[in-house]
């Protein structure tokens, strides 16, 4: 109790995370909040209920600021602006935590693409792929900061899932991109998604990757959507089109060593399978 109503008191004396800009401290205010206050029952009398209740006023005070920020990032982007505050996020040049933790920036994505998940799915996904989860946030951004892509450039996400990947891309940069998603609940997501916010610039193909057309491809994406024979055949293709031109492929999860190991292609700096790894195929 003690330490909620120190949250409030807190929050009383200083609104500062009234400030659209503050989404970060928000976002750990609201989870302190969360933690503390989340089973307190706000009826009753005396002051306990009283706290209850302000902590209460004060989490749905703080929601929707968030939310009023979501909605004029997604006018802007409807309009064709690039989000400022997603351009700082790409700009960041601090060390970004590696793994799966999930922070404000997923919160913000989440709440921008406001993605719907599918309601079902089938109990396996195939022998050899990988059930789907979505890269961080923070680990998108920094795919952006390392690959600087131009209106040059077309970036393939090899397994696409919901299309994080391609509606960021084409939001904060100038590339083309498109995702190859063989579950098509996914791929109508993504197309939903970007129709409302009137991106063009991003392309979402039912597919098996196998049987993709790759050619248009100058930047590959790949969270580990695939293991064994069917991450062999895809780097196998991706090889031959670097036979073509010069591509660079990115990578995230346990697939990372696998690319490492491929003698035509060079780590822009150490293989992390914790974080975004760029690779370029050597000429």
């Amino acid at each position: 109790m003690r330490d909620v109503e120190s949250l409030v008191g807190v929050f009383r004396e200083s609104p500062f995370l009234l400030d659209p800009e503050q989404l970060r401290a928000r976002s750990e205010w609201l989870d302190r909040l969360d933690a503390v206050a989340g089973d307190l029952d706000p009826g009753g009398q005396g002051k306990g209920a009283e706290v209850r209740r302000a902590a209460l006023a004060m989490h749905a005070q703080l929601e929707a600021v968030n939310g009023q920020l979501y909605a004029a990032l997604r006018d802007e982007i409807r309009q064709g602006s690039r989000p400022a505050l997603f351009a700082q996020l790409i700009e960041d040049d601090s060390e970004v935590v590696g793994g799966l933790s999930f922070d404000y920036r997923d919160e913000l994505v989440a709440g921008v693409l406001q993605l719907e998940e599918p309601s079902s799915l089938p109990a396996h996904p195939g022998p050899e792929l990988v059930f789907y989860q979505p890269t961080p946030a923070r680990h998108l951004f920094h795919l952006l900061h390392l690959v600087r892509l131009s209106a040059a450039d077309t970036l393939i996400d090899l397994g696409s899932g919901l299309g994080h990947v391609q509606l960021l891309t084409a939001i904060c940069t100038d590339a083309r991109s498109m995702g190859i998603e063989r579950e098509e609940v996914y791929v109508a997501s993504a197309h939903r998604c970007a129709q409302e916010l009137n991106i063009e610039r991003a392309r979402f193909l039912a597919q098996e990757v196998r049987d993709a057309d790759l050619s248009a491809g100058t930047v590959f994406y790949l969270y580990t959507p695939f293991t064994g024979f069917v991450l062999a055949a895809v780097v196998d293709r991706l090889r031959r089109e670097s036979r073509a031109r010069s591509v660079r492929i990115c990578t995230f999860g346990p697939c990372t060593g696998t690319l490492a190991q491929e003698r035509w292609l060079q780590p822009e700096g150490p293989a992390d399978p914790e974080r975004i790894t760029v690779f370029h195929s050597r000429s």
